[in-house]
Parts: C-alpha cells; sequence; structure tokens
C-alpha cells in the first residue's frame, strides 16, 4: 500500500469535507477502487468508516459554531438510518444471488450511477439553484417539512448503505430547496447528519467484514487536520467555484467507474466530458452573473435618487 498517496487523499478529500460537506463517499471509494485497486465492497465500507470519523469532527466544528439545525438533522436521520442499514441489506442479499465478477460489475455500475446523480446534482446546485429566500432557520418546521425530511433521509441512506455515495450532495440540494437554509447551514448541517448517518452504515459494513481498518487508519491521518482546516475554511471562502469543479470531478469519476465495469468507453470520452461539461457551466455561470449584475446597476441611480428625495422632504 502507497502510505503517502493514501494520507494525500485523506487530507485533500477531508477539506473539501470541511468546506462543502461533500465528497466523503463521492470521491474516496472511487479513488480506492481506480487507483489502489481495493475490491468495491471493501472500498464501500473502508471509505464508509473513515467517513464517519471524518465527518464526526466537522460536524462537531460546524455545531460549536452555530451552524447546524439540529431539528433538520435529527429529523433526516430518522429516515435515513434504516435507509442505510436497508442498502446494506441490498448489497449482501446482491452479493449472494450474483456472486463473483458478476457481483462486481453490478456494484461497480451501481457507484458509477450514484456518483453520476451526486455529480449532477453538485453542478444543478452551483449553477441552477438560486440563493434568494434562503434563511438561517426554519421558520416554522410543521408536518410537512418533518415527513419531508424523513423521506429524503430514507432515500439518501438507501443509495449510502449500498454505495457510500449521496450522502453530502443529495442532502445539500434538499437543505436548499426544501428547507431554504443558508449556506453555511447547508454545510453545517449537512455534515453533522452525515456523521449520524455514516456511524450506523459504517458499523453495518464493519459487522458483514467489508472494512479494511488499517486502510481507514491511515486516511484518517490526512482527512482529520483537512477536515479541521476546510471547516474554518468554510467561514471564510466562497466555494462558488470549488463546487462545480467537484461536479465534474464526480461525473468524471462515474465514467471511470463504469468503463472498469466492463462498459466499452473509449477513454477520450472520460476527459472530454468533462470538459465539454466544465465549458458549458462557464459560459452559464458568466451568462447568469451578467443578468444578474445588469438589473442591480440599473436599480442603483434610483435609489440614490429616492433617498436623496427623502432627505429634502
Amino acid at each position: 500500500m502507497d502510505w503517502p498517496l493514501v494520507i494525500a487523499f485523506g487530507l485533500g478529500v477531508g477539506l473539501l469535507v470541511g468546506m462543502t460537506g461533500i465528497g466523503g463517499g463521492s470521491l474516496m471509494t472511487p479513488l480506492l477502487i481506480l487507483v489502489l485497486g481495493t475490491a468495491p465492497t471493501t472500498a464501500i465500507g473502508t471509505d464508509l468508516a473513515y467517513a464517519a470519523a471524518t465527518k464526526t469532527l466537522g460536524g462537531w466544528r460546524h455545531w460549536r459554531r452555530g451552524s447546524v439545525d439540529m431539528t433538520i438533522a435529527l429529523w433526516l436521520a430518522v429516515g435515513s438510518i434504516p435507509g442505510a442499514l436497508g442498502g446494506v441489506r441490498v448489497l449482501h442479499w446482491l452479493e449472494d444471488a450474483l456472486g463473483g465478477q458478476d457481483f462486481e460489475t453490478v456494484i461497480l455500475g451501481l457507484v458509477a450511477g450514484a456518483l453520476l446523480v451526486t455529480g449532477i446534482a453538485v453542478l444543478a446546485r452551483a449553477l441552477f439553484v438560486d440563493a434568494k429566500g434562503e434563511r438561517d432557520t426554519i421558520l416554522e418546521f410543521d408536518v410537512r417539512h418533518k415527513v419531508a425530511a424523513v423521506v429524503v433521509g430514507l432515500g439518501v441512506g438507501f443509495v449510502l448503505g449500498l454505495t457510500s455515495a449521496g450522502s453530502g450532495a443529495l442532502i445539500a440540494v434538499a437543505l436548499i430547496m426544501i428547507f431554504r437554509l443558508t449556506p453555511i447551514r447547508v454545510v453545517g448541517t449537512d455534515v453533522f447528519h452525515a456523521a449520524i448517518l455514516l456511524w450506523i452504515a459504517a458499523a453495518a459494513h464493519f459487522v458483514s467484514g467489508n472494512v479494511d481498518l488499517a486502510l481507514a487508519g491511515t486516511i484518517l491521518i490526512g482527512s482529520l487536520p483537512g477536515v479541521w482546516i476546510g471547516s474554518n475554511l468554510a467561514f471564510k471562502i466562497s466555494d462558488n467555484a470549488l463546487r462545480p469543479l467537484l461536479g465534474i470531478v464526480l461525473v468524471a469519476a462515474s465514467l471511470a467507474l463504469t468503463k472498469k465495469a466492463g462498459a466499452e468507453i473509449p477513454i477520450y470520452v472520460i476527459f472530454l466530458v468533462p470538459a465539454i461539461v466544465a465549458i458549458a457551466a462557464y459560459l452559464l455561470h458568466r451568462s447568469r452573473s451578467g443578468r444578474a449584475s445588469g438589473p442591480a446597476e440599473e436599480r442603483a441611480p434610483t435609489l440614490a435618487t429616492d433617498t436623496t428625495a427623502t432627505e429634502q422632504a
């Protein structure tokens, strides 16, 4: 095992988790499979184990800084915990039913699909989700919010238990679209909830023998300081440029895993598709920025005139 490389992976992913709440399972699992050659089920279980400790530290840091909506996090966990246990159970059912190469191919395909959905969710959040209307807390956390939290948690938990991916990005989109939280509270609530969910999923995989403790411990050497630094940087810098890049990387990882599963995908496609997505994302971002700045510039003289008139009156 290349220990320095594993530690470097942990540091980089830890930084992303601390800053954005995304990347724990979505990035580490494909790295373990594609770069280190880890068996898919071991990669999933080990990823969940290291991510549980990493996100616990990140969640504690965000909780100390007041960026966690505890009510939403706990209601999400009501759905996500049984969902994760169900995902682990389905994973072992597939292993018993298929076995050997067929099982590995199916798991690689499932992980690739989860990464693709996660990458699209990250890009959608960065490019299409309007921040207008975000607020620090839910004004009235009624039955609708509770049901939504449980349903979202159930779905995300199932995907996480089955593939180890999605706990960050998919929950983050829900926190914005449904609960309208501000960016820093999205990250804090996302990481805090993920810590709860990951411990349950990791324990289930550990009991099933899918966790490489030595590998998980080595990743933690890099990821713990990474998430500590990242959670502090989250309060100081914008991640507007980081999120589209992360989404593009996830799309590329999805294509690479699909190829490893046996699909006839040329190498150049794995690089060409993310490049096209990156260019389209950049052009869309410039277009949206231009439309947003235009009306503001037009309104500025009017506001100044109104203020002057008020003072004269």
